[in-house]
């Protein structure tokens, strides 16, 4: 097993196999979306021509949906997967996000939150809007609120599944009802969903190990270990070193250019996908990726392997190699991802 090229292959880096934003966003289950302007490459670089308008387009229309789910943090998800999805996910996103409440000495009582939310529907209502937007619409109640709890107020709307994203903007976010973004709560079956997320991980990661999964879902190592049971003969186990991956029978193996580059945006799923990085990102290295409060950095992986970082606001390519040596240039990498970044505005500061 080579489990660095089945990664890029999987994770569809290398050969992908997609045309559309949404297919990639459906595909991969759900995906790391904590930096707004790169969320979009993150996406794009998985598909076959990557497109800012394919993108802008897919995420305007509500095929793809940006909230706050997993570990509490910034996730896409397509709109077929939303409701199960939060279903799943929300009572331990919100049990994470109570928890950064208390260590901030913020509480939200019940009142509040029922009274809040309902101006936020109110202000959302068939449009999509700013945090801006809820600030004035609070104020024009007489109700004045600091910037920190008015967040909580709209990730706990989010997990109830009442906002989620609105229209794609260019440097910040915006909300819209989920009833009007992506339509009625539909039922939920926790067998299922949990069998579909677990499934949607591994064809997309793998090779990946029980941890890895319990890291990436937030779900706790019972309901992990449920859903590969529920998988069957689906998965099958193949030891690597002192680990034990699982992988599907249809895992990509191998078939890609050797010596190319990739210009992978912060926060992307390649690293965070897994608890244990190390395949791909030396430890000595670690800190030139991600620091420990989880602060994640724009990366080059040159076959898979994370060997530099790279400046994606810059007029001009800025590329540091901190690991072998490097006789290729990312010129070509640099132009494709230019043109990407132009064709809907560049993402500058």
């Amino acid at each position: 097993m080579n489990p660095v090229a089945s990664r890029l292959l999987n994770q569809q880096l290398a050969a992908p196999q997609f045309r559309t934003p949404a297919e990639v966003v459906g595909y991969m289950g759900a995906m790391q979306a904590q930096e707004y302007r790169l969320m979009r490459w993150a996406v794009a670089i998985r598909t076959r021509k990557p497109s800012a308008t394919a993108f802008k387009q897919a995420f305007d229309s509500g095929q793809i949906i940006r909230l706050h789910l997993m570990r509490g943090t910034w996730q896409l998800v397509s709109a077929e997967d939303y409701w199960p999805l939060l279903e799943l996910c929300a009572p331990r996103a919100l049990a994470v996000i109570k928890g950064w409440m208390s260590s901030n000495k913020i509480s939200l009582p019940d009142e509040e939150v029922a009274s809040i939310r309902e101006i936020l529907i109110q202000a959302a209502e068939h449009r999509s809007v700013c945090k801006e937007d809820f600030a004035l619409a609070l104020a024009k109640k007489g109700i004045q609120m600091d910037d920190h709890r008015l967040s909580y107020h709209i990730r706990m709307a989010e997990l109830s599944g009442v906002l989620c994203s609105g229209d794609l903007l260019p440097m910040k976010a915006s909300y819209a009802l989920t009833a009007d973004k992506v339509g009625p709560r539909r039922p939920f079956d926790r067998e299922e969903a949990l069998a579909m997320l677990t499934r949607k991980y591994f064809q997309s990661r793998q090779p990946a190990t029980l941890e890895d999964f319990v890291w990436w879902s937030g779900l706790n190592i019972g309901d992990c270990r449920r859903g590969i049971a529920l998988l069957g003969d689906r998965l099958h186990t193949e030891r690597w070193g002192d680990r034990e991956f699982y992988l599907t029978e249809s895992c990509r193996r191998g078939g890609f250019r050797k010596g190319k580059y990739l210009l992978i945006p912060p926060y992307d799923e390649y690293l965070i996908s897994y608890k244990s990085r190390d395949i791909v990102l030396p430890a000595e290295h670690r800190h030139r990726a991600h620091n420990n409060s989880g602060i994640f950095q724009p990366i080059i992986a040159c076959d898979g392997i994370v060997c530099g970082n790279w400046a994606p606001f810059r007029e001009e390519l800025q590329a540091t190699f901190f690991l072998g040596e490097h006789s290729h240039d990312l010129k070509e990498e640099w132009r494709k991802y230019r043109r990407f970044a132009d064709g809907n505005g560049r993402p500058l500061p």
